[in-house]
Parts: C-alpha cells; sequence; structure tokens
C-alpha cells in the first residue's frame, strides 16, 4: 500500500497517466537486511524504486538507502 502511495509523488509522478506498481520484489542479503525493488509503470513508461531495510537492535525495521529511476551507472565489474 505503502509503495502505491509513494508511485502517486515526484519523482516517479507522470503526466497523464496514473502510474501503478507493476511488480515488487525482494531479496534478503543477510539475517536482518533486506533488499527490495518495485517497478512503476505510466502509459508506455516503467520506473523502478529500490530500497534497502535493516532489521536493528530493537527489532524495528529502518531503510537505509533508496533508488529512484535514473539510469544506471555501469561498475567497473561490469567491463
Amino acid at each position: 500500500d505503502e509503495l502505491a502511495r509513494l508511485a502517486e509523488h515526484s519523482p516517479l509522478r507522470t503526466r497523464g497517466t496514473r502510474p501503478f506498481v507493476r511488480d515488487i520484489g525482494y531479496y534478503v542479503a543477510r539475517p536482518g537486511a533486506v533488499e527490495a525493488f518495485a517497478r512503476i509503470g505510466a502509459g508506455d513508461q516503467l520506473r523502478a524504486m529500490a530500497f534497502r531495510l535493516e532489521q536493528g537492535p530493537d527489532l524495528r525495521w529502518r531503510c537505509t538507502a533508496v533508488e529512484l529511476g535514473g539510469t544506471r551507472t555501469p561498475s567497473p565489474q561490469d567491463d
């Protein structure tokens, strides 16, 4: 539900077609750390949102990293 709400706001917002969550997924990086993504569609556009959640000593989950849309910068490992 929260992803759907965020998809309607900048920077994922588009003109005209209302954005919607097309797909979501996750990867358990280690116990207490989850990396999740959502693909946001709007008309013929497709954007992405990725974030990392980490569980603290108090057992509360915190978002420690967020990436929205944009182009991917190749890493040295891609060469």
